[in-house]
């Protein structure tokens, strides 16, 4: 793995890269420019991406062409509709027959999500108590288990999609787990003729079998090398507080428990403890990526994303953004 040493001298050349990335991804999209720049930004962080919104709302194809920019092959990607009657097996993989006559419950994982880098599960709200507790063992913890043993998994990316987020408490840990959530709105009404434009563009793609958002500026390992470098710089000194002392201003800083004070009082949007830190981690990686140095008033807009039920997204969204004089 990188060392600090080795990442410094090509870490600006990285977010350049990265940045051109996200402005060519964004080109094959109309108005989607945010859930671009979080599928981006989760993708350094490693951090899952919840879009929520109706069927035909491009976030299958958000994903997809993010997954082909990067070169990643078919193999490297996973694609399911999760329901209530969703087996494990079915996302895991089937048990090896030959090897449980031998008394070994190990599952045959080629081609799922064990072994995919990028993966998109449709209506993930949807799935059983199984698929969830499956699901949070590998976010929470990178593994599933073989044989009783735990294994590690391949992916770096999860990105889910609901069209609502039910308020059932067997749901809440999972939901959690997604610090950021955006809505997928149809843009028809304020982009007609744009998105036929771009659409009849796609068709025409895909007849002719071309993929030209797949020559992406970035490789998956510039995505690796800045959510590396991004990990060593928070640990780099042992002082507790460091990290925020030098690129979290102090104005900057209350500026963001204002905002999720207000969130939280005014709004009733609960953000657990585990989420806070989790968006500290988020914010300061969208300022270094954006500008390179410590976090401006500007990057506190993340904050826009935490919402917890669909009826608080667009609300928090609106919230947020007024509370920055952000248009």
């Amino acid at each position: 793995m990188w060392t600090l040493d080795q990442l410094e001298p090509e870490i600006d050349d990285i977010r350049r890269r990265i940045q051109q990335h996200r402005r060519e991804l964004k080109e094959y999209f109309v108005a989607r420019d945010r859930q671009v720049d979080l599928a981006i930004l989760c993708a350094i962080t490693r951090e899952p991406l919840l879009l929520v919104g109706p069927p035909g709302t491009a976030k299958s194809d958000l994903v997809v062409k993010f997954t082909q920019s990067l070169g990643l092959g078919e193999s490297d990607y996973f694609e399911y509709m999760l329901t209530k009657f969703t087996e494990p097996s079915e996302i895991l993989g089937p048990i090896d027959i030959s090897l449980l006559k031998e008394g070994r419950y190990v599952r045959r994982t080629k081609g799922m999500l064990p072994e995919c880098r990028v993966a998109f599960l449709d209506e993930i709200f949807k799935s059983n108590s199984a698929i969830l507790n499956t699901l949070l063992t590998i976010l929470n913890e990178r593994k599933f288990y073989q044989d009783g043993q735990p294994t590690p998994v391949n992916l770096m990316m999860l990105f889910a999609a609901t069209n609502d987020i039910p308020d059932q408490s067997e749901l809440e840990a999972m939901a959690d787990r997604f610090v950021v959530k955006i809505e997928t709105k149809p843009v028809k009404d304020r982009h007609f003729a744009e998105l036929i434009d771009a659409g009849i563009q796609n068709e025409a793609y895909k007849a002719s079998g071309q993929r030209p958002w797949a020559r992406g500026t970035a490789s998956l390992d510039d995505f690796l090398k800045l959510g590396r470098f991004m990990d060593l710089m928070f640990g780099y000194s042992s002082e507790p507080g460091a990290d925020r002392a030098r690129w979290f201003p102090r104005p900057v800083f209350a500026e963001m428990r204002r905002i999720v004070r207000a969130l939280e009082t005014e709004d009733k949007v609960f953000v657990s403890d585990r989420k806070l830190v989790k968006l500290y981690k988020l914010i300061r990686t969208q300022a270094f990526l954006d500008h390179g140095g410590a976090v401006e008033q500007g990057d506190l807009h993340l904050l826009a994303y935490v919402g917890n039920r669909r009826d608080e997204l667009a609300v928090v969204e609106a919230k947020v953004r007024a509370l920055l004089g952000l248009s």
